[in-house]
């Protein structure tokens, strides 16, 4: 018995010397994270927006198409609790699916930009030579151009869609992230790991997919976070300009489009789409603020 106890015993010590340095990393980055009380926040009130948005049709009982002209421009109440807006349709019902328009654009824009950028960062950085040169160049020439004119541009020339405008946002928005990976891989290259795997015969791909890529993982998920943000006023504000998303399907932006005439007459048509665009850019910025603190090792104990 005794001795059955004490090989239990050890198999469980030795099981969680073996799990310890799996999850220390994981363990020390929630510990981190959750001292940041402001980035904690912004995680559960982006956390309960995402999930109001994705189960809207469960949450609120109204088409938020449907028109109800006898209830136009009723103010907020336990029936609507963000009121009606012109056309009698319920502002709370549109906010939430218009979330889902709004959100969908930030998330697929952004894996876009960051698919483009990691894969030239990634390129850029290792090979470095001329094709450095070339591909840097044509990254400076990108960010120098007004890209919201671009996309405005583009938007018009081509019309106003969803799939416009996840494009737009995301074949403008790469730059900034090949600039950051490169800068991650230059760095990185000069590492022991990297000259070791060298002179064990490892090809320029493996070494880029094996050993630089997950080292850049941390900087990658704190940019796509902050982007996320970006894309959102981005669609917003094109929404808002009318070459966005267009009515009668809802999205922030052109919430706040067809609200600017009867701001006066009834605010809350403004003021919902207006204060869910500001509260999200908000607890996304308070999340990739303490991503970068939790993430980078040289900010974790200032």
């Amino acid at each position: 018995m005794e001795q059955a106890h004490l090989l239990s015993s050890g198999l469980a010590i030795g099981s969680s010397q073996t799990l310890t340095p799996r999850f220390a990393r994981v363990r020390r980055f929630g510990r981190v994270f959750a001292r940041n009380k402001t980035a904690l926040i912004g995680a559960v009130v982006l956390m309960l927006i995402y999930l109001a948005v994705i189960f809207a049709p469960f949450v609120t009982p109204y088409d938020p198409d449907k028109q109800r002209l006898q209830e136009r421009f009723s103010p907020p109440s336990l029936v609507h609790p963000f009121g009606t807006d012109q056309f009698g349709r319920d502002i709370f019902s549109r906010v939430l699916y218009g979330g889902r328009v709004s959100l969908s654009v930030g998330l697929s824009s952004v894996a876009i930009a960051l698919t483009i950028g990691v894969f030239l960062g990634l390129q850029a950085g290792f090979l470095s030579g001329w094709l450095d040169g070339v591909l840097m160049r044509f990254t400076d020439s990108v960010i120098a151009f007004p890209t919201f004119f671009l996309m405005v541009a583009i938007s018009t020339l081509v019309g106003p869609s969803l799939t416009t405008i996840i494009l737009v946002i995301g074949l403008t928005a790469w730059p900034g992230v090949a600039r950051l990976v490169r800068g991650q891989v230059l760095s990185l290259k000069e590492r022991d790991f990297v000259t070791a795997a060298i002179v064990n015969g490892c090809n320029g791909r493996r070494i880029m997919l094996k050993h630089l890529l997950p080292n850049t993982v941390a900087a990658i998920i704190v940019a796509g976070t902050l982007e996320i943000a970006f894309a959102v006023l981005t669609e917003a504000a094109l929404s808002f300009l009318g070459v966005g998303v267009r009515p009668p399907q809802a999205s922030w932006g052109n919430m706040l489009t067809v609200a600017q005439k009867d701001m006066f007459v009834a605010p809350w048509v403004a003021a919902a789409p207006g204060f869910m665009i500001f509260l999200t850019v908000l607890c996304l910025n308070f999340v990739g603020d303490g991503l970068r603190d939790s993430l980078d090792p040289r900010l974790r104990h200032r």
